[in-house]
């Protein structure tokens, strides 16, 4: 069952971010639908994070669905950093455009580790997802260095 749920979540994933593209009518609708998924994605990993530095009571189930959620929305702003969404409302350096080869190295290397972290959270030990919560926040740190405005 968790493999045939596992593959609908994938197969929804690539149903979604694949034509998201083609799915803004503006730049600055492609600048929302990131905005969005990131805010998310950030959120769920944020409740995640905080009970891993404990400001937050443990609750395994929490942090698995929150680590599903993030792991799952952190498939989906990449197809919204397309032509013409480097202006508006956004903090994303130009830098993104400039090397699309390493914003999607850096991007794949969140989603492994959200992943990972996943993973960590389904087994319900706090010590694992502390560790997992270390790395996947050090691959948002990177990017953010790097390709984020403050």
């Amino acid at each position: 069952m968790k493999k045939i749920a596992s593959f609908v979540l994938a197969a929804c994933a690539v149903a979604f971010a694949v034509p998201a593209a083609a799915q803004f009518a503006k730049p600055e609708d492609a600048v929302k639908y990131r905005k969005n998924a990131l805010f998310v994605m950030q959120q769920n990993f944020g409740r995640i994070a905080a009970m891993a530095a404990g400001k937050a009571s443990f609750d395994a189930k929490v942090a698995a669905d929150s680590a599903a959620i993030a792991e799952f929305v952190g498939k989906l702003p990449w197809a919204a950093f397309g032509e013409g969404t480097d202006k508006g409302d956004t903090r994303a350096k130009p830098e993104i455009w400039k090397e699309p080869a390493k914003f999607k190295e850096y991007a794949d290397k969140m989603q492994a580790e959200m992943s990972k972290l996943a993973a960590a959270a389904k087994t319900g030990s706090l010590d694992s997802i502390k560790t997992a919560v270390s790395a996947t926040g050090g691959t948002c740190k990177t990017c953010h260095d790097a390709y984020r405005k403050e």
